[in-house]
């Protein structure tokens, strides 16, 4: 099956809300979401001969394939590109309240919020405690042993745990499958 423009247009009525989903609950940017949603459907049509699936189905997964990338190379690009377009005073058109709030329901990030934040309180304390200083305040590991008094790897241990815990809650567990089917 060739992908024409045609069904370019029915691949995005069918998927984009999904993939601004996708973006929005990777990079918790709006912004950054809407931009990589337009950036995955101009590469995907400009290499639209690239694609051998026989159906949509496998059109989207080969879009999601698209999508992948685009992420990939958005982290790589990252702080290097946006401190350059800041530099040269290149703005971007800012969201209004409304679209925000419009992506965020899209993420689910208000369940998500949620369902972690269940998800934490039922970790022991040391565990919450190396969570809250790695992931939240973004520490290295070896500022969090210093401030919990154990040692780097008893730190990173307690980390490792932690996640592996709150990713087998019954609240969260879905969340990786769902990670992983997209």
């Amino acid at each position: 099956m060739r992908l024409d423009s045609n069904d370019f247009s029915r691949l995005y009525d069918l998927h984009a809300r999904e993939l601004l989903g996708f973006f929005a609950r990777r990079t918790y940017d709006p912004d950054a979401a809407v931009d990589l949603l337009a950036e995955t459907f101009a590469a995907g049509f400009e290499d639209r001969r690239q694609f051998r699936g026989d159906d949509l189905a496998a059109a989207r997964a080969w879009l999601f394939g698209v999508a992948h990338n685009q992420l990939r190379e958005f982290f790589r690009r990252g702080r290097v590109e946006r401190r350059a377009l800041a530099r040269l005073g290149v703005e971007s058109r800012a969201l209004s309240e409304s679209e925000y709030d419009r992506i965020e329901e899209l993420a689910g990030s208000e369940d998500l919020r949620e369902r972690v934040g269940a998800g934490l309180d039922e970790l022991e304390h040391g565990q919450r405690e190396v969570l809250r200083l790695r992931v939240i305040e973004g520490r290295p590991y070896a500022e969090v042993a210093v401030a919990l008094g154990v040692s780097e790897q008893t730190a990173r241990a307690r980390g490792s745990r932690a996640l592996r815990s709150l990713r087998e809650l019954p609240g969260l567990r879905d969340l990786k499958e769902a990670g992983d089917n997209v």
